[in-house]
């Protein structure tokens, strides 16, 4: 490691974290600041050769790019949380919720054993609401190229929900199979 670097970056930190930490807070908030800061300065740790004078704009440009991001990772948590309660809240049928329960955990592991790819097909359709041609267009194929996909895709969830279950995959999952097969 080259001792001058080292210099250059911690009269740098020495210089700027406080300006960069009170931007932070000011921001996000002070649980938040910590990680922005130590993200920020990795940033300028690997671009040390890059950064331009005077010093303090682009730092609070990076710290602002670091906020952002931060926030959008915690949005799109807080909204897959939500959705993953939605599609859990969804009514079961009368007769035995123990039924509906032990139904849904079965598709849940199930569907979570498949590829990642598997899983964004079924679940485009059938739990976002997507057309078909809309599926096809977000995961960047052709509407004939999805179908396929889709076809082994739902060939492989059935395989999953045999071999984890006793009885077949549609007579377990009736009310997900209608939505799937759209």
């Amino acid at each position: 490691m080259d001792p001058s670097r080292i210099e250059r970056f911690t009269a740098l930190y020495d210089t700027w974290h406080p300006n960069v930490h009170a931007y932070v807070v000011s921001r996000a908030g002070r649980q938040l600041a910590d990680e922005a800061v130590n993200d920020t300065f990795m940033v300028a740790w690997r671009r040390l050769d890059d950064i331009p004078e005077p010093t303090l704009p682009w730092l609070l440009g990076v710290a602002r790019n670091v906020v952002r991001q931060q926030f959008r990772a915690t949005a799109r948590d807080e909204s897959l949380q939500a959705e993953m309660v939605t599609w859990a809240a969804v009514e079961h049928p009368a007769n035995d919720i123990a039924d509906g329960v032990t139904e849904r955990a079965a598709v849940l592991r199930a569907l979570a054993s498949l590829p990642e790819a598997d899983r964004e097909l079924l679940t485009l359709v059938a739990w976002h609401g997507l057309s078909s041609r809309d599926a096809a267009k977000v995961v960047g194929c052709s509407q004939p190229t999805y179908f396929v996909r889709l076809h082994r895709a739902r060939r492989r969830l059935e395989t999953a929900l045999a071999d984890s279950a006793a009885e077949p995959a549609p007579a377990l999952i009736p009310a997900f199979a209608k939505e799937i097969a759209r």
